[in-house]
């Protein structure tokens, strides 16, 4: 999913500034941690359902894993838990285990309920735009959960993050390129209106994430 606001306006803080505020502020404990990753992991998992239910798409692993099982039929817990294997190792490589087994943990419980949610809440019919908007705002809170616990849906964020520690290339950039090849070959695929309607849902969980997320506002991490 997109989020490109806040890793680009997030690469003024430096990791001395990081360090500093971590010798001193209280930490989640691992039940806190755990609970934040589940309900951000089920916020998310509602939005793509909603998303899915209207036939759009998003930005990220996310969107690739949509527009997949669109092309091939086959669910969309299966395909985004099978793409985001490789990028363990660049989470693993670029914020250590902590942060790649939360990255697994999110993976993983967001493909499960994306499924579980198919069977229990029907959605027979609903607008696109409506979709898209209702797509951002879940999304966009589930994301805000993921930041607060240092969670990640995986996939190319991943990459953009290591793209800007190692060469200063802003990783919201890098997210921003991805997913405009990925709305490109959406066009493809999905009538006009579809992906415009798409492109709403992007921005409103771009503007949720930019009115609510300040990493230097946080008291607890």
């Amino acid at each position: 999913m997109p989020y490109y606001w806040v890793m680009t306006t997030d690469a003024h803080i430096t990791a001395d500034q990081i360090a500093a505020k971590e010798a001193t502020r209280p930490h989640y404990s691992k039940l806190e941690d755990l609970q934040g990753l589940v309900v951000a992991a089920a916020q998310a998992a509602l939005g793509i359902h909603l998303l899915r239910a209207a036939g759009l798409v998003t930005g990220g692993t996310a969107g690739a894993a949509l527009i997949l099982s669109y092309i091939t039929g086959f669910s969309f817990g299966v395909v985004f838990f099978v793409i985001n294997i490789p990028f363990y190792a660049f989470a693993y490589y670029a914020r250590g285990a902590g942060f790649a087994l939360k990255s697994l943990v999110t993976v993983t419980l967001v493909s499960l309920m994306a499924e579980a949610l198919k069977p229990v809440l029907h959605v027979a019919e609903i607008h696109p735009a409506v979709a898209a908007v209702l797509f951002g705002i879940s999304a966009g809170v589930g994301l805000l959960g993921l930041f607060r616990h240092k969670g990640s849906l995986g996939g190319v964020s991943i990459v953009a993050v290591i793209l800007q520690d190692k060469f200063g290339f802003r990783a919201g950039w890098t997210q921003l390129i991805h997913d405009l090849c990925l709305f490109v070959i959406a066009s493809f695929i999905l009538a006009p209106p579809l992906v415009l309607y798409s492109l709403l849902g992007a921005l409103v969980l771009n503007f949720i994430v930019a009115m609510n997320h300040r990493r230097d506002w946080y008291i607890a991490e």
